[in-house]
């Protein structure tokens, strides 16, 4: 048993060792800036877009921003609540969605990756409907 305890303890340390210096997630999960805030205007100043403002309400605000890569919309939100209930409606259409704290910015998913760079935030993915092409004339 004093061999086995030692051997383990070693073979654990070394394990993790290798699982650290392996993985690419906690690389690139390094290079991500902590979450950003504020109003719409001061995010798409962040990422140096000029927000063409399409919703303007109590609840949402929502702006089509336009960057050297593409092409996004940015959403502010009035509260959590009202910002999860929207992401989880949009979701059901697809997409990619870099998610902040009363934010959401919808693109391509190389896009908001990039946005990821300077924003921070969560990615998510919506509904993938690549599967659901096929369905042989079946009209509505």
């Amino acid at each position: 048993m004093r061999l086995t305890r030692p051997m383990l303890a070693v073979a654990g340390a070394a394990a993790v060792v290798a699982l650290a210096g392996c993985s690419g997630d906690g690389a690139a999960a390094a290079k991500v800036p902590a979450t950003a805030g504020g109003s719409l205007e001061s995010l798409a100043a962040r990422v140096k877009c000029r927000p063409d403002i399409q919703t303007d309400a109590d609840e949402i605000r929502q702006a089509i921003c336009r960057v050297p890569d593409g092409r996004f919309v940015l959403a502010t939100f009035a509260t959590d609540r009202g910002q999860r209930e929207w992401l989880d409606d949009a979701k059901d259409y697809g997409g990619h969605y870099l998610v902040g704290r009363k934010w959401v910015a919808v693109g391509d998913d190389g896009l908001v990756e990039e946005l990821r760079g300077t924003l921070g935030g969560d990615l998510e993915a919506g509904a993938d409907h690549s599967g659901h092409g096929g369905h042989g004339g079946h009209g509505g």
